[in-house]
């Protein structure tokens, strides 16, 4: 067989993941904690168990994985509840804001780079929604702050993601390596505006078919095919193709009339993608890097746990929050993976001065990954949100 030892990692995973779970279930340690670390074991900084030929398929499983999770977080911001929309609004954009804000004073203080201050402010700001939607899924957690956070993590990478245009206009400005403001400025427009109206046009025909066919495989294949066709088409115009794949989702919440079936279709398959990403990002990790974090690195990790607590708790009390909710939320925003990255490795490419920003971000990923996940986890089960006797009937 030409792809032997592909099926037999892929198998590999699929049971380490059920281990993980389980594992997981009696540490009471998200699984999402679980296989980076397993990855990172397996991979060629520490164990090597496995060829490395085998991250090379880590880009096609991301855009496969986080396609799907965007499509599934749009599910939560239906407008068919106003209130609870207008509170993750208001806590989403203090977070950014407040996380942002820290960042920027911290590092220039500790650096006196601008430029640099400027970059890590924006990336900062982003989250994992990936890390945040599997603790939920794995716990089975519901009640107010669960709905609140999975409500924010779908909407603040978008808030990031036009931060990070706004400030890297002037970051590009002040390294005397921009394009012009005007020209840049339209290309950030471009690209969060032009994702968010491509889910829209392709929402609409989905949530038209949406429930003209019957359960099962038919509908499996629509929803697939429109959430995997709405990312390469989002690749191909040159936009975001998290924030396509959300707005396909938040099309399908609000417009069609069985919204539900196409998101519980997708939530049948995304396990086993789940598995490949966070196992594939823990093999990818070089611990090498950790060391040279130093004062920089030490900075903006403490600040950005404080600027995600801060900016909670203003949020909270702004929209007039619960105080549970308000005291919580902000801890749970903690994972940072794949969208910091890929906003990193654009500003890496415009700045390319900036040679120590990749090291820095893959360094404070690990941290935030494997810290961001059990502190979510543990918020939810402070505010009671979590039953064990259903996590432990949950199966991966």
């Amino acid at each position: 067989m030409e792809h032997t030892l592909d099926l037999l990692l892929i198998g590999g995973i699929m049971l380490l993941a059920l281990a993980a779970h389980t594992v997981g279930q009696r540490l009471h340690v998200p699984r999402v904690t679980l296989l980076l670390l397993v990855g990172a074991l397996a991979g060629p900084e520490v164990l090597d168990l496995v060829p490395v030929s085998i991250s090379e398929n880590f880009p096609l499983v991301t855009e496969l994985t986080l396609a799907m999770v965007g499509f599934l977080l749009g599910e939560r911001m239906s407008i068919r509840d106003l209130k609870q929309g207008r509170e993750a609004i208001i806590i989403s954009l203090a977070v950014t804001l407040v996380t942002a804000g820290l960042i920027f004073v911290a590092i220039w203080a500790v650096t006196g780079n601008l430029v640099a201050a400027l970059i890590l402010a924006a990336i900062a700001t982003a989250t994992d929604p990936a890390a945040t939607l599997d603790v939920v899924r794995q716990t089975r957690a519901k009640g107010p702050l669960t709905r609140l956070v999975t409500q924010v993590v779908a909407i603040d990478d978008a808030w990031g993601a036009l931060l990070f245009s706004v400030l890297l206009v002037f970051a590009q400005l002040l390294s005397g390596n921009g394009a012009g403001l005007t020209e840049t400025a339209l290309h950030g427009l471009y690209e969060v505006v032009g994702a968010i109206l491509l889910g829209a046009l392709l929402g609409l025909p989905m949530a038209w078919l949406t429930g003209r066919l019957k359960r099962g495989e038919p509908m499996l294949l629509e929803s697939a095919g429109f959430v995997f066709l709405a990312a390469g088409l989002a690749g191909a115009l040159g936009v975001s193709y998290l924030l396509t794949c959300m707005a396909l989702g938040v099309t399908v919440a609000n417009v069609a009339t069985h919204h539900v079936r196409p998101f519980r279709s997708i939530e049948g398959i995304i396990e086993p993608f789940l598995a490949m990403f966070f196992f594939l990002a823990g093999f990818g990790l070089d611990w090498s890097l950790l060391p040279t974090l130093g004062g920089l690195g030490a900075a903006y990790v403490v600040v950005r746990i404080l600027g995600r607590v801060a900016g909670g708790i203003a949020g909270g009390v702004l929209a007039g929050s619960d105080p549970t909710v308000r005291y919580r939320n902000g801890a749970c925003l903690l994972p940072q993976a794949g969208v910091a990255m890929g906003l990193a490795l654009v500003a890496a490419d415009r700045i390319p001065e900036m040679t120590y920003l990749m090291p820095l971000m893959v360094g404070s990923t690990v941290l935030f990954e494997l810290i961001g996940p059990p502190v979510t986890m543990q918020q939810l089960k402070r505010a009671g949100e979590i039953r064990g006797r259903k996590v432990a009937r949950h199966r991966t």
